[in-house]
Parts: C-alpha cells; structure tokens; sequence
C-alpha cells in the first residue's frame, strides 16, 4: 500500500471527527426520512428524502474520501453505471464497451440504450486499444474485466481516447479505491459495484460514481433527483459500517488470494490458471504498474461442468454464490450466468478466512475431483 492509501486508511473511519459536538454519537446515526422540518427558505438544509439524506452524506463523504474525487451513491452498481449512461449520452451517440465484462452492462445498452438511438461497438478488454476511439462519445473499460481477469492500459486508454473527444468510464468494482486507481491514471469517470469488497458482508446492494469533472458529477446527481434511482438510508448507513473496516478485510483477501493462486499453479487439476499477482500472467507487468494490490480474484479452469459443480459445493469453507468481495470466500461455475467461458470455468473470491485453512479445504476439493 503507497503512503497515501495508508493515510487515506488511517482517517477513514474519523471522517465524522471535525463536526463532532460534545455528546454526539461517534458511530453515524441513521437518518430514516421523506420529509424535513422546512419553515421559510430552505436553501442548504435538506428537503425531500428524493434529494438527499444524513446517511448517504456520510457515505459519498467516505467514498469521496478513498477516491480523491466527488461520489454520487446510487442503490446499485447497475444504477450507478445507468445514471452515467442516461446522465451523459443522447441520442446518436455511440459508445465502446467490453466484450468481456460484466454481462450486465451489455444488456443494458442493447435493450435500452439502442432503443433511444445510442448505439455500440465490443472489443476485448486485452485489445482494447486496437482501432483507436475515433467517432465515440464515451469508452467504458472494466479492468480486471469480470470473469476472466484480463487488464488493459487505463493510461493508454484515457490518452488515446482523450485525443479522440472520448470521455473515459472504468469500473473499478473487482479491485476498490485501495487496490487502483483509475482517476489517477486519466480516467473520467470511475463506477463500482459497492455491494462487493466496500460492503463487504453480502447483504446490501449499493454503488458508485466518481469523478473530478463538476459537470459530470452534477449531470450524474440530476439523474439521480429526477429519475428516482436513490439509495435507501439503512442500505447506506450499512456500506457507511462496511467501509470502516474495508482497508483491514480488502489487506486480508489479497494477501491470501496471492498465497492460493500460488499454489493452484501446481495442482494437476488445474487449468487456465489467471492471476494478476502472478509473474506467469499474462497481465502481471501491467498489473504491476497501474494497481496496488493484485485483488482477490482468481479464476481457472477445471476439467468438466461436473467437476467445478462438485470442487465448489464441496468445499466446506467455499460458498456456492454469485457476487464476490464478501468476507465468505465465494466460487461460481460462470457459464451457467451465461458468460462466455468454458463449462468448468471457476471464477473464486477469496475471503477472509485463515489462509491456511482455506487452502487445505480447496486442496482437498481439488484432489477429490483429480483423483
């Protein structure tokens, strides 16, 4: 972790510290209100729950914090990646999205986004540089991209899309303001997907915008007022308690995540075997220039559908789920979401269990299925 992440992790959880009065609760009260007392002008006080709330204040604040940029909380990381597209584009627009990203993402400008005359192209997330950004209005890259773990160049990528009149979105949901930083390496926009790692418990869906552009951050919090797509308050006070602790479980995962995907190298089951901690990735110098921390991912490939179903489901410390980032380590079989990946493809979130623990359950798993 540089210096200024370890800075940005020592007075997270004393943001609140400063407008503290005597008797004041240090933990974040919870804010549960439509309406507020308003009498006369109520410029500068709060309204109406549609426009903003204590809570949600308090958790852009702490987002705002760890991105080094203004943050707009949204119910989910889909809302949130909407509130970009529908905030920012208009019609005859077109746009360039990974072919290997969130899944999601993609279905959301084909059955919506066509419809209103904003059309777009695919491309991989390892070429994504190829054939430039010229005739774009917006570039959108998930690195690592999401199941595969493939990375492309955010610098490389911003410069090159820069010069084409592009503005640039990443979503940073596999890897956390601690683990990269997309801001820093030209991007515009940053998305992600709070429900993961910053929430971390699995029981909260939550997102984010970030950016250092005041009139996309303005343009994404219009949205956010008119449409409706607001985070509800105890959704936001539980990311607000998630986020205390994210530096400590965030460390966790990818110390461990580096130890196991190590040792999975060696194990015959094994197959297509991707991590970015690894000098043998294919994407590990880059990985090694533009993030932190190599994340707790890690994805590979065993021999069958069967085979992956059974090495999950019986792995004592391994939950059969989709979704990731949460304290319980987590596996899914991708194919069966519709991902375009072999049958026995595993996509494995690391959690914070012991590391030696959760190695000796997934060996065992996995000598089971080799044997």
């Amino acid at each position: 972790m540089s210096e200024t992440a370890r800075s940005r992790a020592a007075s997270l959880a004393h943001l609140r510290r400063d407008n503290l009065a005597k008797g004041d609760p240090i933990p974040l009260p919870l804010t549960m209100a439509a309406i507020f007392h308003n009498p006369g002008d109520g410029t500068g006080y709060s309204q109406y729950g549609r426009y903003s709330n204590a809570t949600w204040d308090a958790v852009e604040h702490m987002l705002a914090h760890l991105e080094d940029a203004p943050c707009v909380g949204f119910p989910s990381g889909m809302a949130a990646i909407s509130a970009v597209f529908f905030g920012l584009l208009k019609s005859g627009d077109r746009i360039l999205l990974p072919s290997d990203g969130y899944h999601a993402t993609r279905a959301l400008a084909e059955r919506f986004l066509k419809p209103f005359g904003i059309d777009f192209d695919l491309r991989p997330t390892s070429t994504f540089l190829d054939d430039g950004f010229e005739g774009y209005r917006l570039a959108y890259v998930e690195t690592p991209s999401n199941p595969r773990l493939d990375i492309c160049d955010i610098t490389a990528v911003a410069e090159a899309a820069h010069r084409a009149g592009a503005i640039v979105v990443v979503d940073n949901t596999t890897m956390t303001p601690f683990g990269q930083r997309p801001l820093d390496h030209g991007a515009d926009i940053v998305v992600a997907a709070d429900t993961k790692a910053p929430n971390g418990h699995s029981d909260v869906l939550f997102g984010h915008v970030a950016s250092r552009d005041e009139a996309i951050i303005s343009a994404v919090r219009g949205w956010r007022e008119t449409a409706g797509g607001i985070p509800g308050p105890f959704e936001a006070w539980l990311v607000h308690r998630g986020l205390e602790t994210l530096d400590v479980r965030f460390d966790r995962m990818c110390s461990s995540a580096e130890v196991i995907a190590r040792r999975l190298q060696g194990h015959k089951a094994v197959s297509g075997l991707r991590f970015p901690g690894l000098e043998s990735d294919p994407s590990h110098n880059l990985a090694r220039a533009q993030m932190e921390r190599f994340g707790f991912l890690i994805s590979f490939e065993l021999a069958s559908e069967d085979k992956a179903e059974d090495f999950i489901n019986n792995c004592q410390p391994i939950e059969a789920a989709t979704s990731f980032g949460g304290v319980h380590t987590s596996a899914e079989r991708r194919s069966k979401r519709g991902d375009a990946v072999p049958p026995g493809f595993v996509r494995l979130s690391i959690g914070c269990e012991p590391v030696e623990e959760l190695w000796k359950a997934i060996e065992t798993s996995l000598d089971k299925i080799s044997g």
